[in-house]
């Protein structure tokens, strides 16, 4: 389980962001041409008033790439290393050589989660020898060969706490719906920023990265919900937030309303 949800973490097919949201040339050469930021967030604004976006900027625009030449959609965010926007960005790992993101989330962490396990295993099997070596109880005729287990044991307690940490800090993340981004920036909404933005109850915010069915949760397919475009917010923000309207909300995803009412997304194949 352990190597599977590694080779799903690195080889996720992370699909592009939709055609509806790239600015077509015309839009592209108003924009350029705008002689003043007014200019540009209005051109921005006419362009996004149909798209299921919530999220502005720090200034309250539109969030739009200018790499990508796209209006970003909620909790997108742009990767210098791979060059191109990802749908809910969490991180981009060196260890997976990949964006950790909407579409390999849930691998991310059981991969966390059963190298962690692999790690208490490897200690738990090589504690014996370390406390015969603490003590001295190695002997002469034991051999030089006996120390790479001790070695071994320090490896993976090294390891293993370095995961344990990144593991319960993903683990908090997936209670309250944030990403490491957001975590270490609230995303920005019309009322201001609110880092609960997303969250829609700890066990809503499990089952939309794991789904609905609990005999898949530590199984390494996909079962998240949604399309990595439209979120669930809370109740609250639904009255507060004008780009919520029923018709424009209908219209492009689901409603608010608990997850165990929804359809999950269809498993891909083992």
């Amino acid at each position: 389980m352990f190597a599977w949800s590694y080779w799903r973490t690195i080889f996720a097919q992370i699909k592009p962001i939709p055609d509806k949201y790239k600015l077509p040339e015309s839009e592209l050469e108003k924009l350029l041409s705008a002689e003043s930021e007014d200019a540009q967030r209005t051109i921005l604004e006419n362009f996004a008033k149909d798209l299921p976006i919530v999220t502005r900027t720090m200034s309250g625009s539109v969030r739009y790439c200018n790499r990508c030449v796209l209006v970003k959609p909620d909790r997108a965010h742009h990767c210098s290393i791979c060059s191109r926007c990802v749908l809910k960005m969490d991180h981009h790992c060196p260890w997976v050589n990949n964006c950790v993101c909407y579409y390999n989330y849930k691998f991310f962490i059981l991969f966390l989660g059963y190298a962690l396990l692999y790690c208490i295993f490897v200690m738990s099997t090589c504690l014996p020898y370390f406390i015969k070596f603490w003590k001295g109880d190695f002997g002469p005729t034991a051999g030089a060969g006996r120390y790479h287990i001790v070695f071994c044991f320090f490896v993976s307690l090294m390891f293993g706490i370095s995961l344990g940490s990144l593991f319960g800090y993903h683990c908090y993340l997936v209670a309250n719906n944030r990403t490491t981004l957001e975590a270490f920036r609230a995303p920005m909404f019309r009322g201001g920023a609110d880092k609960n933005g997303f969250s829609i109850g700890a066990y809503n915010n499990f089952k939309e990265v794991f789904g609905n069915s609990p005999n898949l949760w530590l199984i390494p397919v996909f079962t998240s919900f949604g399309d990595g475009i439209v979120y669930p917010l809370p109740a609250k923000d639904e009255d507060t937030e004008s780009l919520l309207s029923s018709e424009r909300w209908d219209r492009w995803g689901e409603r608010a309303r608990p997850l165990d009412e929804r359809e999950s997304s269809s498993y891909d194949e083992l």
